[in-house]
């Protein structure tokens, strides 16, 4: 797809020499603002495809193009990885995982004065997350003293500061109550990125995302319309139960 701001192209992977493959010549484009559910069951592979698409998870075989960066197998750099990560973001399934500084201040901007802003544009860029997310109340709240739902909002918002074009979400849902689940909601559709979410929440992928990929055994085995989401037979063939 010539306008796609993701493409993968035949793209495998694998955590060590002596396991098999987490990622079976996976292909899929995706086109700027899209938001995408990543759907399969555990093991399935949605985790790892996060990974490879922000270099954590090296590619054995194919290429993988994000907002102009192109990762193929044994072109991983230094340099390359670094721009690719300027690019997109991944919010991992634990918030405790990325918010690790003493304030939350400090977990925002930690990201910024990485890539050299000085500390009036990185206080500038903290300040104008926080509000966008509305919730400038736990600037100075210690990560340790913060409800699931803050931690979520919280995760998002360091990664926001990064100025992403492209958000990976790995079970956002995970741990949120009802409330936290539904404030989760309204900030994602609110965000004007291309987002890719892998989920095992299906009712929230259905309210949320246009269009599904699936996967089973670390390759994609259907994609389409959220209404995938609802066939019996196929869903039942990917360990999973259907809408």
């Amino acid at each position: 797809m010539d306008n796609a701001i993701i493409e993968a192209r035949s793209i495998s992977a694998a955590y060590g020499s002596t396991t098999g493959p987490a990622l079976q010549n996976i292909t899929f484009s995706i086109p700027p603002g899209e938001r995408i559910a990543l759907v399969g069951a555990n093991g399935a592979g949605k985790t790892s495809l996060m990974l490879a698409m922000v270099g954590i998870l090296p590619l054995v075989s194919g290429s993988l193009r994000i907002g102009g960066i192109e990762l193929g197998a044994g072109t991983q750099d230094k340099r390359t990885l670094k721009d690719l990560r300027g690019q997109v973001s991944l919010v991992f399934q634990d918030p405790d995982d990325q918010l690790f500084m003493p304030s939350i201040y400090e977990d925002l901007a930690f990201g910024p004065r990485n890539m050299g802003l000085d500390e009036e544009a990185v206080h500038h860029r903290v300040d104008e997350v926080l509000r966008r997310l509305g919730i400038d109340f736990l600037k100075d709240r210690s990560p340790l003293r913060l409800s699931g739902g803050e931690k979520r909002m919280a995760a998002i918002a360091a990664s926001l500061t990064m100025n992403p074009q492209v958000m990976l979400f790995d079970e956002p849902t995970a741990f949120l109550d009802p409330k936290a689940r539904r404030n989760l909601m309204g900030v994602l559709q609110a965000l004007p990125l291309t987002q890719l979410i892998a989920t095992h929440d299906l009712d929230f992928a259905a309210a949320l995302c246009p269009r599904v990929i699936l996967l089973r055994q670390g390759a994609v085995f259907a994609e389409g319309s959220a209404e995938l989401l609802r066939n019996g037979d196929l869903m039942d063939q990917c360990g999973l139960e259907a809408l």
